[in-house]
């Protein structure tokens, strides 16, 4: 990888730990299609295994507003649809994974944007974690689903369910993808190369969490994501 990829990726990484540390949500939206333009090969280990540490911080920040009963249903499904996101990433050829990402990154924020309000159910919960299960082990991207799902409850919950959610997933999703031999260790360096940045977006979200307008925010990492996706379809 070279200085000035590099260089981009960090900036990337670190507005994204910000933004979801702030927000709950946004850090695969923002770096799975930028990472995909830059280099196709870190998707999905570099953006599950850059979150890990992101969603541990959020996760212990945010615990007294966990959402157990929720985290648990979506959990449950996250992990039984995790084989079938693995067989999705057997099924697209390397050299079209970018365009996969793209479709799967402007159609999330397309029906983030447009779905109307709703009260959770276990229906919905289910739903959240299967399409989760199923997006975010093949594309790195599984938040529009969560996103969805909490977005009209407290932000301190939005952000410690999804970050549980996520972070029990990725393990998951990493586990599976090292030992059918679909990851890169490689990729591994490379997030932890960048935890600082990481780090770094994460402190700074710190002090805006429970100030940061969190409908403008959910817009933006939206919006950015749509914007994102189609460059890569382009692109790809």
């Amino acid at each position: 990888m070279s200085a000035g990829t590099l260089t981009a990726l960090a900036l990337t990484v670190a507005l994204a730990a910000f933004v979801q540390g702030s927000s709950g949500l946004g850090f695969a939206l923002i770096v799975a299609p930028v990472a995909g333009i830059l280099d196709p090969g870190l998707l999905p280990v570099f953006v599950l295994a850059s979150m890990i540490p992101l969603n541990l911080y959020v996760a212990w920040r945010e615990r007294a507003a966990l959402d157990l009963r929720g985290a648990g249903w979506i959990t449950a499904a996250r992990l039984a649809a995790t084989p079938g996101g693995l067989a999705l990433l057997w099924l697209i050829p390397d050299r079209s994974i970018g365009l996969f990402v793209g479709i799967a990154t402007a159609l999330a924020a397309v029906v983030s944007l447009a779905a109307p309000a709703f009260t959770p159910g276990r229906a919905a919960y289910v739903g959240a974690g299967v399409v989760t299960g199923l997006t975010e082990t093949a594309t790195g991207v599984g938040g529009p689903p969560l996103a969805l799902v909490y977005q009209h409850r407290p932000p301190a919950e939005l952000r410690a369910t999804v970050a549980v959610c996520f972070l029990v997933g990725e393990v998951a999703s990493l586990v599976l993808l090292f030992a059918t031999g679909r990851g890169r260790v490689q990729d591994l360096g490379w997030a932890a190369l960048l935890l600082p940045v990481i780090a770094a977006g994460a402190w700074l979200s710190r002090s805006v969490h429970h100030r940061l307008d969190a409908r403008r925010t959910r817009v933006f990492v939206l919006l950015f994501a749509l914007v994102s996706g189609v460059v890569l379809m382009l692109g790809a």
